[in-house]
């Protein structure tokens, strides 16, 4: 009897089901890595993610050490050149005090020849127990006791005559004015940032002054100043040279890299003319480059420089030179009561002072040009921006032959034809005002100005155009801003309000709103 065998698969029954068992158990324990795996790739972006935005410090693990592999959002790296906001400050000490008319230290080159005369110019603008600085003399002069509490102290220059001078159009006295800068930084004066120099027949605006002198550092090296208004005059000494009449400033930091060179220094320049040109040559020995600002003037012309001031730059006025050479400001008066005049709205709002705005009367088919606090300029028919800013040729060049265009800056004719020659108005009047009505008293201040009409003949005109001389006075009202200088230079803008006086004109003065522009339409 054959012997029965069970089938072959029965046989394998039991180990097939042992290897299948295995096989389970190893792919979910390969599906388990892989899903950790998964979880872990999810994480470690939701780690980074938080760790950048600083909600979870606990899974931050970044250091001073490797923040080359791990991001820190609390380093921030400032741009080259710039100093590092979160490094070195200490949080106890009160931050550094901008700079103000307090750091600042005057150096007023003067002749005992004429200072009687040229010392009623710095008693203008120099602001006693404010103010610091010095004349620098010659020799000694007499001086009142009344007038000691005007004018800044009395110093007598040193002996210069070891230093060689050998310029025949020129005067010795030019190596002591350049040296006025060192001598002054060795007289040890504590909390000074700048060094300024001018002449005795310059006129300062000083928070104008402070107001460019702020926007450096006063540890770095600046050479600070404007050019002459004669090409010829640039042409002849340089367009890298500060005008000392102007007035110019010179850095802390670089007041002392100057002082311990520019007696080696001037004696390699005997030849030049005179103080600034000597000044210039050592920057150029220290690498230093004039950082130009156009609010210096060194007024290099002679005449009236009425087109000048009514077409000011659109820069702070800072300085007024060789008010001796050129006619009174004002006119029907002496310079002296010309330049008191001015120190009326210099005091209300320095910083809108000369800051000339267009506008136009479209009724009448005027344009008005509003040099505020100085003078204001009516024209029959309609002028562009463009012409407006060109000052009119009301001076005549330093050197007499040079014509038009021996000046450094465009000029224009006074007017197209004689109906085209400006009516205008001088300040006469000014005082601040303030809305009772609010809290804020000191913000909500307005300057009120009057203009009064000069009486100059004027030539004949027939346009069949309304004439502006029936205009009396202007009236004008302005806010000020004493920091409109902190923000990107723009002219300000006028507008003509409404009126019931036919012998008045109304204007308003401000800064432009965001869509307002020059233009007649």
């Amino acid at each position: 009897m054959k012997k029965l065998h069970a089938p072959a698969s029965n046989l394998c029954i039991p180990y097939t089901m042992k290897t299948n068992t295995k096989n389970s158990e190893k792919l979910r324990t390969t599906w388990s890595v892989l899903k950790s795996l998964a979880f872990l790739f999810l994480l470690i972006p939701v780690i980074y993610v938080f760790c950048s935005l600083r909600f979870v410090d606990l899974f931050c693990f970044c250091t001073k050490q490797d923040f080359t592999t791990h991001h820190r959002s609390d380093i921030i790296l400032s741009p080259p050149g710039l100093p590092r906001t979160d490094q070195g400050h200490d949080p106890h000490e009160p931050p550094e005090i901008k700079t103000n008319l307090s750091h600042v230290v005057f150096g007023i080159g003067a002749s005992a020849k004429l200072w009687d005369h040229r010392k009623n110019y710095i008693k203008i603008w120099w602001r006693p127990n404010e103010t610091r600085g010095f004349v620098w003399l010659d020799k000694h002069v007499k001086t009142e006791a009344d007038e000691k509490k005007l004018l800044p102290p009395l110093k007598i220059s040193n002996d210069t005559s070891k230093f060689t001078y050998k310029n025949l159009e020129g005067h010795g006295s030019a190596i002591r004015i350049s040296r006025i800068v060192s001598e002054t930084l060795r007289l040890g004066l504590e909390d000074v940032r700048w060094f300024v120099m001018g002449d005795d027949d310059t006129v300062f605006v000083p928070d104008n002054l402070v107001r460019v002198l702020k926007k450096y550092d006063h540890n770095h090296y600046y050479y600070i100043g404007s050019t002459s208004e004669s090409h010829l005059q640039n042409i002849q000494f340089s367009y890298n040279m500060a005008y000392g009449g102007g007035g110019f400033a010179i850095s802390y930091g670089l007041a002392k890299a100057l002082e311990k060179m520019q007696d080696r220094c001037i004696q390699r320049y005997p030849g030049l003319y005179g103080s600034d040109d000597r000044i210039q040559a050592c920057m150029a020995e220290l690498g230093v480059p004039l950082t130009k600002e156009q609010g210096f003037h060194q007024f290099d012309v002679y005449g009236n420089i009425f087109g000048l001031l009514a077409a000011h730059p659109i820069a702070p006025l800072v300085s007024l030179h060789h008010l001796d050479v050129i006619e009174p400001i004002f006119p029907h008066m002496d310079r002296s009561r010309a330049l008191q005049r001015l120190t009326l709205p210099m005091k209300l709002d320095s910083a809108g002072l000369m800051q000339q705005s267009i506008c136009y009367d479209k009724t009448r088919r005027w344009t008005v040009s509003v040099s505020w606090g100085y003078a204001i300029q009516i024209f029959r028919g309609i002028l562009t921006a463009r012409e407006l800013e060109i000052p009119a040729r009301t001076f005549y060049n330093w050197y007499p032959k040079a014509d038009y265009k021996g000046f450094a800056f465009n000029t224009r004719p006074l007017g197209k034809s004689p109906c085209q020659y400006p009516f205008v108005y001088y300040i006469s009047k000014a005082a601040t005002t303030t809305a009772s009505c609010d809290d804020d008293a000191q913000n909500n201040q307005t300057i009120f100005s009057v203009y009064s009409l000069d009486k100059s003949p004027h030539p004949h005109c027939n346009w069949k155009m309304e004439d502006p001389s029936r205009i009396d006075k202007v009236e004008v009202y302005k806010k000020p801003n004493p920091y409109i200088w902190e923000k990107s230079p723009r002219r300000n803008c006028c507008r003509i309000l409404p009126t019931q006086d036919n012998g008045t004109m109304v204007i308003d003065v401000g800064e432009c709103s965001e869509d307002e522009i020059i233009e007649f339409r």
